[in-house]
């Protein structure tokens, strides 16, 4: 779409646009996540004179998957790590590739990779150095990289990190632009699932402010079902201010109380008028004898709490014909598809929109989805100047979406030393169809399949011969959506909070009890593996120093069927129940290894987030809202929080899979089952309470 004309001062600048914007369609986009080829693979790589680049095409946002990459390519190219350059891609640097969620990229991504530089690396051999060459699908075993440890001992100078120390423009917060402004979209201070619109505002007030370029009224800045005022100017400081002298009312439809949403989710209202909508196992169980373990345990909202909070920079370029391009510099986790969004709600050809990824200071799944981009864009279109949006951190709290609540009921039977019948409810919202981006009646359309994100991590990795696990997504008027490791965190802990339960009722060892009840001889191994780096015993309950009680717990998990998982976890709990965490160890098997370094601060950063998540970790809700508006009011661990941690990767010759959420199956139940080892008090709604576990 052409722009036709604009209103503008040089002092001062309002844009309104009335209707609807051509190109907003009913249905939203639906990312497109193609499989990446041998052939894809060669568009990410550049050679010349013996240099070569390499088009990163997974985001980067912590976990170290460039320099994994890299190492890949060295090894296959036969070159120095240091030869190889990295490079962040734009959408027009490479092909489409799928996003990076799910811990999927090495999984993903290394054999393709191998193959095109196998390939390359033949072509160069044979003196082909120009022109197009096509990549063979070698098999796996005939590629250099992907055998036990040897791309592991590729080396190559970590020019990332010293660029993040020096402060280059890695980051979207960090970049430039001659004539740059800041932009702003304010929202009604309540959920985005209520529809809300600005009402009035005072714009003479904030035209007199220094500073101040331009109030946008325009339709398309929707999201979900708010609708933003925007706001230009000079510089991030005179942003605050020209928001407070606007003094925006509000017009808002409907409301609600958090306690309407405990009440939407209680499982056990739920399992009263039947069986839950969707099931993974529907066996059915034996009726005669009571349960041995029923136990009910209640999550809570928690926030992404990315360090580095959503940024855009948009900027508009327009050619001798009137026709423009927009250029987008953002940190997301599909590069594609949010030049798809912008493309269709701005009524541009997709070549027409340039993406340039950023490197993100923090994803957890919280950067799938358009938001910020969408805002620069238009922002930058109606000023005609590069525009930097950066959310607040209320923001982030306040429109961004979160990892869903959820209530659980599990019972399970025992019997003759094993679990013989285990049935586990649980409600929540959903995830991969989350509201933030799904309206509703696409979503119950969505719901005949089941949101299979809400799900993860509830299939037991134990042979139990009857199970009945089922589960529903409600609509919340709190956005839930992608959150690390999605379901797998909160169904984990429930599992294997009620295994240790079944292992005491059985009067077993933790240890033993599970030996015996799996047949994955993977997952076999990283239990004796982190019992042994432990010094595993039955118990270390007992007292302190200061009256302080000790406990030791165990926990195991599957993740995604790839990436097995056991974690040692050792508590201390106060006499006025405060718990801290003393000791983690965990042993890790992701198949082979690529990046030693990057794999174990992987799972250090999960084994945190689980810490956060049974300890600290709760997004406050007030009426028809998120109360919180900083880390003071949801605080993540802090530094002092964390324990020394030992981290054992496997020796495995399996196909790459995920370490980025793979820990969340057995940290967050390790702990508390430590906190249950030192009390003899399970969890009943996270984060634990000290009230509760205050000493009689």
């Amino acid at each position: 779409m052409r722009r036709r004309g604009f209103l503008g001062a040089t002092a001062g600048l309002t844009v309104s646009f009335g209707a609807l914007a051509a190109g907003c369609a009913a249905i939203p986009v639906i990312p497109k996540r193609p499989m990446p080829e041998p052939g894809d693979a060669l568009g990410w790589l550049r050679h010349r004179e013996g240099r070569f680049e390499l088009f990163v095409p997974c985001a980067e946002m912590g976990q170290h998957v460039g320099p994994a990459l890299r190492r890949i390519a060295a090894v296959e190219l036969g070159v120095a790590a240091d030869r190889i350059t990295l490079r962040s891609p734009s959408s027009r640097d490479i092909g489409r590739v799928k996003a990076t969620v799910g811990s999927d990229s090495l999984k993903d991504f290394a054999l393709p990779l191998a193959q095109a530089c196998a390939s390359l690396r033949e072509a160069l051999a044979a003196g082909r150095n120009e022109g197009q060459i096509e990549a063979a699908p070698w098999p796996r075993e005939q590629l250099r990289s992907l055998r036990v440890g040897v791309a592991s001992a590729a080396e190559g100078e970590r020019t990332d990190l010293r660029a993040i120390v020096t402060g280059a423009p890695l980051y979207t917060a960090d970049m430039r632009l001659p004539g740059m402004v800041y932009g702003r979209v304010l929202r009604a201070p309540v959920s985005t699932e209520l529809v809300s619109r600005p009402e009035s505002w005072n714009e003479a007030a904030a035209r007199r402010l220094h500073g101040f370029v331009a109030v946008l009224a325009d339709t398309r800045l929707r999201h979900a079902n708010s609708l933003g005022l925007g706001l230009v100017a000079q510089t991030p400081g005179a942003l605050d201010r020209i928001e407070q002298a606007l003094a925006v009312r509000w017009q808002v439809e409907g409301g609600f109380e958090p306690s309407q949403i405990d009440a939407t989710l209680d499982v056990d209202r739920h399992l009263a008028r039947g069986d839950l909508r969707h099931r993974l196992r529907r066996d059915a169980l034996e009726a005669q004898d009571p349960w041995t373990v029923d136990l009910r345990i209640d999550v809570p909202f928690a926030a992404h709490a990315a360090i580095e909070p959503r940024a855009a920079l948009a900027h508009v370029e327009t050619d001798a014909a009137g026709d423009e391009r927009l250029h987008v510099h953002t940190g997301t986790q599909d590069l594609f598809y949010v030049r798809d969004v912008l493309a269709r709600r701005l009524d541009l050809a997709v070549e027409r929109v340039v993406v340039q990824a950023c490197r993100i200071g923090g994803g957890f799944g919280a950067r799938t989805l358009v938001l910020v981009e969408l805002e620069a864009a238009v922002l930058a279109r109606a000023v005609r100047r590069p525009v930097k949006l950066m959310w607040t951190r209320a923001q982030e709290f306040a429109q961004g979406f979160h990892r869903p609540p959820s209530s659980h009921r599990v019972r399970a039977r025992v019997a003759d030393g094993r679990i013989t019948d285990w049935w586990h409810a649980f409600t929540s919202s959903h995830i991969l169809f989350t509201p933030a981006a799904m309206p509703a009646w696409m979503q119950r359309a969505a719901d005949f399949v089941g949101d299979q994100g809400v799900a993860r991590g509830a299939a037991l990795p134990y042979a139990v011969p009857r199970q009945r696990i089922e589960f529903d997504a409600l609509r919340l008027p709190v956005h839930g959506g992608p959150w690390r490791g999605l379901g797998a965190g909160p169904n984990a802990l429930v599992v294997e909070t009620a295994v240790d339960a079944c292992a005491r009722a059985a009067g077993s060892d933790a240890l033993a009890f599970r030996l015996a009840m799996t047949e994955d001889l993977r997952l076999q191994q990283v239990l004796r593996a982190v019992a042994s780096d432990a010094h595993w015993e039955p118990s270390r309950s007992g007292s302190g120093t200061g009256g302080a009680r000790r406990g030791r717990g165990l926990a195991c998990g599957v993740y995604k069927a790839g990436s097995r998982v056991a974690a040692v976890a050792d508590v201390e709990v106060s006499p006025a129940g405060q718990v801290r965490v003393t000791a983690l160890w965990c042993a890790h098997d992701c198949g082979v290894v690529i990046d030693p370094e990057g794999v174990r601060a992987q799972v250090e950063g999960c084994l945190v987030w689980c810490l956060g998540m049974v300890l600290v970790e709760a997004l406050p809700l007030r009426p028809s809202g998120v109360a919180a508006s900083g880390f003071a009011e949801s605080p993540i661990p802090r530094i002092d929080q964390i324990p020394r941690m030992s981290v054992r990767l496997m020796d495995s010759d399996a196909e790459p899979t995920g370490a980025g959420e793979s820990a969340m199956t057995a940290g967050a139940a390790a702990i508390a089952n430590a906190v249950f080892d030192a009390t003899g008090r399970r969890p009943t709604r996270l984060p634990l309470q000290p009230e509760v576990l205050a000493a009689a």
